[in-house]
């Protein structure tokens, strides 16, 4: 129990379950655009699960930790640019949400596609959910290399990334519900996917953006 009288360790759990809810923010908003695709029924129970896998994601990524250090080392380098798989995990995933972002503005606002827009009884659900835990091992690498970056002890990384993830499946609900409420809203948190997509890029380039300007 010495832990409970030491200040560093209180320190490092607020300042790290801070950033985690900081960075779970675009989570959020990915999953709950993802989840407005299906059925108006369907939507809370694929929001939720997405969340609880995204927590199952961080918390296995962070018992592997070796492994996670080993996707920042360099594996290629095409014209003279050294690439790790973190690097080609961000960059495609960056590519999935500016796709996902530009289709789903078009099928808002094209009057032709509105009638197969989100909450279509032929979107699939499993279709939907595996597209959410791909898009978590996006958000959680960067989630879990944070915490390991800002904590020594591996129960303060894992307490904080519950913390957080507790939080987001909180505010989920409220988040989706006003979204999907307010279509001027819906149209700015599409065009805040396609900027999260690009600097999701651009970090795979190596151009580092900080989440706080986001």
């Amino acid at each position: 129990m010495e832990w409970a009288g030491d200040p560093q360790i209180w320190a490092a759990l607020l300042t790290l379950t801070a950033i985690e809810i900081v960075l779970g923010v675009d989570n959020i908003i990915v999953i709950s655009v993802l989840a407005n695709r299906l059925p108006p029924h369907r939507r809370a129970h694929a929001r939720r699960l997405g969340l609880v896998l995204a927590l199952v994601t961080r918390l296995a990524l962070l018992a592997c930790i070796a492994w996670v250090a080993k996707l920042t080392a360099p594996m290629f380098e095409p014209f003279g640019r050294a690439f790790s798989w973190r690097d080609v995990i961000l960059i495609s995933g960056g590519l999935f949400l500016v796709y996902s972002g530009t289709r789903e503005i078009h099928g808002h606002i094209e009057s032709h596609e509105a009638s197969r827009g989100p909450g279509s009884a032929s979107t699939s659900f499993a279709r939907i959910i595996a597209q959410m835990v791909l898009l978590d091992m996006v958000f959680s690498l960067d989630s879990v290399i944070t915490a390991v970056g800002m904590a020594n002890e591996l129960w303060v990384m894992a307490v904080a990334i519950v913390i957080a993830v507790a939080v987001m499946l909180a505010a989920a609900t409220a988040v989706a519900t006003f979204i999907s409420r307010h279509p001027t809203v819906k149209v700015l948190v599409l065009g805040f996917l396609l900027l999260i997509g690009t600097v999701l890029i651009t970090d795979g380039f190596g151009l580092h953006v900080p989440r706080t300007y986001l």
